[in-house]
């Protein structure tokens, strides 16, 4: 088989890629065995196992401790909403999110002072190490984890006032427009950046992911009159999961 200038071993990914798409390889098939693969190609052992690396990393099959190499089922990727930053009444925004998609969601929370480094401490408009309010958050759907949240408010604004815990007090869980308007800061504006990474291995350990995922990363900042008042990273599984936003028209 000619492959042109492609690497040999992307070729044969990209066949196996088609047969698992069409169905030639439907979901919970044996994929060809290493020595299969390089008779039927006509490449090299290791050639084969590239190809076959390839595929895992993708998600796309799965080793199976000695047993083989299966092919995953593939889940049907499932919306999680985004509708901006206004809460209504007192609802958080995970919250209001969940229920706009039919969807009821749960999450747990831990929060801790910390040192900005200097990604945080640039997106929140402080030196590097000022001190901040670091909120880590797994959101759950039908009690199956779905997304993470890590977000950092500057004690600068929040310290040594009633919302200086999230999740905590009379607006605990309430998000971050109405927590910042008790204290007389009003939210004007927030930016969302959304990005795709490699999850970290506690990520996927969190989110039931398989090492090598790739997960969908939205990078939030809330501002009051320019000033970042607080900032967000929000993880989900990218085969599982889509980002939608519902933004209204002004």
């Amino acid at each position: 088989m000619a492959f042109g200038e492609q690497p040999a071993y992307l070729r044969i990914a990209s066949d196996l890629r088609r047969q698992i798409a069409n169905g030639s390889l439907p979901p919970h098939a044996r994929l060809p065995s290493q020595a299969r693969i390089s008779e039927e190609y006509g490449v090299s052992d290791t050639v084969a196992l590239e190809a076959r690396r390839v595929l895992m990393a993708e998600g796309l099959v799965e080793g199976r401790s000695g047993s083989g190499t299966y092919v995953r089922e593939r889940p049907v990727p499932r919306r999680i909403f985004r509708s901006g930053y206004r809460p209504a009444s007192g609802a958080s925004p995970f919250r209001q999110e969940q229920t706009a998609g039919g969807a009821r969601g749960t999450w747990e929370s831990s929060s801790e002072q910390a040192e900005a480094g200097p990604d945080i401490a640039a997106r929140l408009g402080v030196e590097t190490g000022a001190r901040v309010m670091r909120t880590r958050y797994v959101f759950r759907e039908g009690g199956e984890a779905m997304m993470l949240s890590t977000s950092w408010e500057p004690l600068a604004v929040t310290g040594r006032t009633p919302v200086m815990l999230p999740e905590e007090g009379p607006l605990g869980g309430c998000g971050v427009v109405e927590r910042m308007a008790a204290i007389d800061v009003i939210v004007d504006n927030v930016s969302e950046e959304v990005g795709a990474r490699p999850g970290f291995a506690d990520e996927l350990l969190a989110l039931g992911g398989v090492p090598g995922h790739t997960v969908l990363v939205v990078a939030r900042t809330y501002y009051a009159s320019g000033r970042a008042v607080e900032t967000a990273d929000i993880v989900a599984p990218a085969d599982r999961f889509r980002i939608a936003y519902h933004l209204p028209v002004k």
